[in-house]
């Protein structure tokens, strides 16, 4: 009787394997198939979702076969395998060259069936990173809130068996956005200018501005045309060329558009060409967490950008700048994602637990009278006089009372905030700093996302389900009293934090890691065994933390409301909270730029 050798003749050819058979009696067959399906069996059953798959398969080759969707399947994971750095994915996880050796080391049909689900377990490996991502993100920064998109191998095995092109398959695998397939693009060009020695010498100045010469100037000029920012020049000074050019660079990484190469625009010249694509990798990794459906109309709010966008059919049709949390640890806005329920115009500013015992408090205690636009109440409800209460017989694990803050013109949460209930207890508001947005980098919160446009916010919000959304909206508001308005249809909420990302242009656009949370995710990355030459100069720099207070209240001048986006719908359902009423202000408004705001441990 002749055995079967599957293996004994392996040829890899272009990651192609071809498997040579010779034939066999039907009773040496039949022995054959028993101990190939014993052997699936047997190794299956250390992983429950594989074991149902080929139960249901009735233990069934799915690659050591000899037909030809088997040769495909074989070649196309192979390929997968082999190409998995080009998605950033650590290639030495899945270690090609081992299953290889097992297919190699085929001689029996036992060993074909152990090899068989060798092949299986390396598949759900490479299926489950190209498309929910190699790393664990809660295990990384307890501010990324975010679990990937987990599916069952059974789930994986069969859509693979079902698809019939299975190298189209893996393709559907990875994130299918825009901004995925850009991200893609811009790694390899970073990876061929980096080959090609990269953007030249630094520049060696602290700062340097229109009319000034020199070596610096110099490298500014190679350095801002490797990168794309300046035509063709050979000039030496700092002119109107070169003034354009760094506009356009500060522009694309988020820095004050102010022309000058000052210290922050020169540190972020410098930044090595490894450093940028160590950002890119980081966000491929990012996007494939976030590998869903995120809905026709949905808010995106770039943490490190300070903005919020409502984003409909891949068209953002509304910006505005943000204020994020400061980085300190229990200020950091959180990573995550979410549904808008509802808008409460004229809201009342619970104050949270943290920020009454650890900053009014204390104040309290020195003076009883401190901090006077805060209500005092008891568990039960009831509003309690300060003079009744000796402040210093309490201390933050015992303080009993609550402080509220009723609505106003100067309430720490605006005249509008928007909800979608989460246990992070993040939202968007409005606010009555609104110098704050002035500023390009904008971490100064609590946690919370402060919106520098929170009244066209709410009109484009409203726009799809009244005719007249800002008319809806200023007859709440001039009631002075808090109205919980629903949305009838909820609007998913993601907020992301990307320091490498691409304009609705497709360009590419770079930030600071506001939290360091970048760092840490490239950190994990590397341990993981993502590595390439290109990106052994990265360097990724966790901030320290920031402790300090808000700039200054800064005059800014009143601007008209925009125009209302006239939307023929149905009118929004509106709850009143009783509340006292109290005359409403005009909304100061600012220039349009991009901004969102969530978290409501805020003010």
């Amino acid at each position: 009787m002749i055995l079967r050798t599957l293996g004994a003749s392996i040829r890899v050819t272009g990651l192609a394997i071809a498997f040579s058979a010779i034939g066999y009696s039907a009773s040496a067959a039949e022995a054959a198939i028993t101990a190939f399906k014993q052997a699936v069996a047997e190794a299956a059953s250390s992983d429950r979702d594989i074991a149902a798959f080929y139960r249901s398969n009735k233990f069934g080759a799915v690659w050591t076969g000899t037909t030809e969707e088997d040769r495909a399947r074989r070649s196309a994971l192979l390929s997968a395998m082999k190409t998995a750095s080009m998605h950033g994915l650590p290639a030495s996880r899945y270690d090609t060259d081992r299953l290889v050796r097992i297919l190699s080391d085929v001689n029996s049909p036992r060993k074909r069936g152990m090899a068989e689900v060798e092949m299986t377990k390396a598949f759900i490996q490479i299926a489950r990173d190209m498309q929910s991502g190699a790393l664990d993100p809660a295990s990384i920064d307890d501010g990324i809130k975010r679990n990937g998109v987990y599916k069952d191998a059974k789930t994986y095995l069969t859509g693979l068996t079902e698809s019939g092109h299975p190298r189209a398959y893996f393709r559907t695998l990875v994130p299918q956005t825009r901004e995925y397939a850009r991200l893609m693009k811009e790694k390899m060009r970073l990876e061929r200018l980096i080959e090609t020695g990269g953007w030249g010498p630094t520049v060696q100045a602290g700062s340097l501005e229109k009319g000034d010469s020199g070596q610096a100037v110099v490298a500014l000029r190679d350095r801002l045309m490797t990168m794309g920012y300046l035509g063709r020049t050979s000039t030496m000074v700092y002119d109107n060329n070169i003034e354009k050019a760094v506009l356009k660079f500060q522009s694309a990484h988020g820095l004050e558009p102010d022309g000058k190469a000052g210290s922050n625009t020169i540190d972020e010249i410098n930044t090595s060409p490894a450093t940028r694509l160590a950002s890119v990798l980081v966000a491929m990794e990012r996007e494939r967490w976030l590998n869903k459906e995120r809905g026709e109309r949905h808010i995106l709010v770039n943490l490190t950008d300070f903005s919020a966008r409502i984003i409909d059919n891949d068209i953002i049709t509304f910006e505005t700048r943000a204020v994020v949390g400061a980085n300190s640890h229990d200020r950091r806005s959180p990573e995550f994602s979410d549904e808008m329920e509802h808008l409460v115009i004229n809201p009342t500013w619970n104050v949270p637990r943290s920020i009454t015992v650890n900053e009014y408090l204390p104040q309290m205690q020195r003076n009883p009278g401190a901090a006077g636009h805060l209500r005092l109440y008891d568990g039960s409800g009831r509003q309690v006089s300060r003079s009744r209460v000796n402040f210093n017989a309490y201390n933050k694990n015992n303080f009993p009372f609550d402080l509220k803050q009723p609505p106003s013109n100067s309430n720490a949460l605006g005249l509008v905030k928007f909800m979608f209930p989460n246990k992070y207890n993040i939202y968007l508001h409005d606010t009555p700093s609104k110098h704050l947005f002035a500023h390009a980098r904008r971490a100064y919160s609590h946690g919370c996302i402060r919106l520098a446009q929170p009244f066209e916010f709410a009109y484009e919000i409203l726009s799809k389900q009244t005719d007249d959304p800002k008319g809806l909206f200023h007859r709440v508001l001039d009631t002075g009293q808090e109205t919980q308005v629903d949305l009838e249809t909820k609007i998913p909420v993601h907020i992301i934090y990307r320091t490498a990302f691409t304009n609705a242009k497709g360009e590419p656009q770079y930030r600071q890691d506001v939290y360091g949370r970048d760092a840490r995710i490239w950190a994990a990355m590397m341990n993981a065994g993502v590595s390439s030459p290109a990106v052994y100069a990265a360097d990724m720099q966790i901030p320290e933390p920031e402790y300090f207070s808000q700039p200054q209240v800064r005059q800014t001048t009143r601007q008209s409301q925009p125009q209302t986006v006239q939307v023929s719908q149905p009118r929004a359902q509106v709850r009143v909270v009783n509340q006292p009423r109290y005359q409403a202000r005009s909304q100061p408004q600012t220039s349009r730029g991009s901004s969102l705001n969530l978290r409501s441990r805020d003010r």
